[in-house]
C-alpha cells in the first residue's frame, strides 16, 4: 500500500523533552553515561524477562507441536485444525545472510524469525511496557475480558502476560512463525495462520483484540482492522499500537543523518513490498473507517539514545538504542538485498553509520508511538 493512497495523517504532539547538556556538548559518543545506563537496561530487560514478563514459562524454544489453521466457508465458517511436529515447518525455514527466516507462506515476511530476532522483540516489547509506564494496554476492558485474541503474537510475550493477569480469560496468539515458548498458561494457545487471509472468527467473536508493532509486516491495515471490527463482540475493544517508523528530531538534529538515510531506503524496500511502513500516523482514522467509535488518542515520543535530561527519558531512550542497534540488520538486509538489489556489504556499511549516528548525543533522534484502543459501540 503506498503512503500516497492513506488518509491524511495526525500530527503528534510534540513533548518538550529537554536536552541533557552534560553530554550533548561532549564528543560524538556517550562514553561511560551510555555504557552505564545500557548495561543496567540490559539486566533489566533480562530480569523483566525472567521474572515480570513470562515468570516460570521459558523464553526460548519451540513448540513440540504446533496448529496451522485453514478456514472452510460454507454456510459458516468452520475451523479445521491439523497439527504438526515442529520439524515440518522448522526443516524448512530458509536463511538469508546468516539469518534464519519463516517457512510458513515463505516470503511473506520481510524479517528473521531467528533466535537473535526474538530476544529483540521480546525488548521491544520492554520498551513499550517503560513507554506505557508499565501498563500491558489501555483500553478499559475490566476485570473478565473473556475472549482475547493477539494478532501476530510475535514470541508470544505479551499474550503470555496477559493470560497471567487474566487466568479466567481464554487467550489465543496468532503469528507465521511457530517461534513461541513450550511452556505457557493453561488458558493460551498459539496458532500459525496468516492475519491478512479471510478470518473465520465471526462466529466466536471476541472480547478484545490486540495487535502491536505490525509496520513492514501487514499489507493491508484497513482491512486488517475491518475483520477486526467483525470479530469483536457488541462492547468489546480493539488495541492497535504502532510506530511512525520515520525518524524525527524536534530540533532538526536528525536530518540528512544516516539514520534518515536509513530510514529513507529501507522503508521504500518495504513499501515496494506493498507494506504499510508507517501505521501509527494513520491508525486513528482506519479505526473510525472501519467502524469504531470511542477512538481513544494517544501519541507518546520515544528518544533514541540517552540524550535526554529527565531520567524517564533517558531510560526509555537506552531501551530504544538497545533495540533499535538490533532492528538495523533484521529490517534491512532481506529489503534491501532482495527488492533493491543492494550487496551485503552496502547495507553493512549502512548499518555501521546508522548506528554511529544513533550513539551521537548531538543528534537527537525520536520516533513516534501511537496508541488507539477503541470500541465497537
Amino acid at each position: 500500500m503506498a503512503e500516497t493512497t492513506s488518509p491524511a495523517a495526525v500530527p503528534v504532539e510534540q513533548e518538550n523533552i529537554a536536552i541533557d547538556p552534560t553530554i550533548d556538548d561532549s564528543d560524538s559518543t556517550y562514553g561511560d553515561e551510555l555504557s552505564a545506563y545500557t548495561a543496567s537496561v540490559t539486566s533489566s530487560v533480562t530480569d523483566y524477562q525472567r521474572f515480570v514478563g513470562p515468570q516460570c514459562y521459558p523464553t526460548s524454544g519451540l513448540p513440540f507441536k504446533v496448529t496451522v489453521l485453514t478456514w472452510t466457508k460454507g454456510k459458516r465458517y468452520e475451523l479445521d485444525e491439523g497439527a504438526y511436529a515442529r520439524n515440518s515447518i522448522i526443516a524448512y525455514n530458509c536463511a538469508l545472510a546468516g539469518r534464519r527466516y519463516h517457512a510458513y507462506k515463505e516470503g511473506r515476511y520481510l524479517l528473521p524469525n531467528d533466535e537473535q530476532e526474538n530476544e529483540r522483540l521480546d525488548m521491544h516489547h520492554a520498551l513499550i511496557r517503560v513507554t506505557l509506564k508499565d501498563q500491558l494496554f489501555l483500553a478499559p476492558i475490566g476485570d473478565s475480558p473473556g475472549r482475547v485474541l493477539d494478532i501476530c503474537t510475535g514470541t508470544g510475550i505479551w499474550a503470555i502476560e496477559f493470560a497471567d493477569l487474566f487466568p479466567s480469560a481464554e487467550v489465543i496468539g496468532n503469528d507465521l512463525s511457530p517461534i513461541q515458548p513450550k511452556l505457557v498458561p493453561p488458558n493460551l494457545k498459539f496458532i500459525i495462520d496468516d492475519v491478512e487471509d479471510e478470518w473465520g472468527y465471526e462466529n466466536d467473536p471476541f472480547d478484545f483484540i490486540h495487535a502491536r508493532y505490525l509496520a513492514g509486516g501487514v499489507k493491508n491495515l484497513p482491512r486488517l482492522m475491518e475483520q477486526t471490527f467483525a470479530c469483536l463482540k457488541p462492547g468489546g475493544w480493539a488495541e492497535f499500537q504502532d510506530w511512525d517508523t520515520m525518524v524525527h528530531s524536534a530540533d532538526g538534529t536528525s536530518k540528512g543523518s544516516s539514520i534518515e538515510n536509513y530510514m529513507v531506503n529501507t522503508l521504500r524496500a518495504f513499501e515496494k513490498a506493498g507494506y504499510v511502513t508507517r501505521p501509527g500516523i494513520f491508525l486513528e482514522q482506519w479505526m473510525k473507517d472501519a467502524g469504531f467509535v470511542k477512538v481513544q488518542v494517544h501519541k507518546l515520543i520515544v528518544p533514541l539514545g540517552t540524550w535526554a535530561k529527565d531520567r524517564h527519558y533517558k531510560i526509555l531512550g537506552a531501551y530504544n538504542l538497545l533495540q533499535f542497534e538490533e532492528s538495523l540488520e533484521a529490517s534491512a538486509v532481506a529489503a534491501l538485498t532482495r527488492i533493491e538489489n543492494w550487496s551485503k556489504a552496502e547495507v553493512d556499511i549502512l548499518i555501521a553509520k546508522s548506528k554511529q549516528d544513533a550513539r551521537n548525543p548531538k543528534i537527537h533522534s525520536e520516533y513516534h508511538l501511537y496508541a488507539h484502543p477503541s470500541e465497537t459501540e
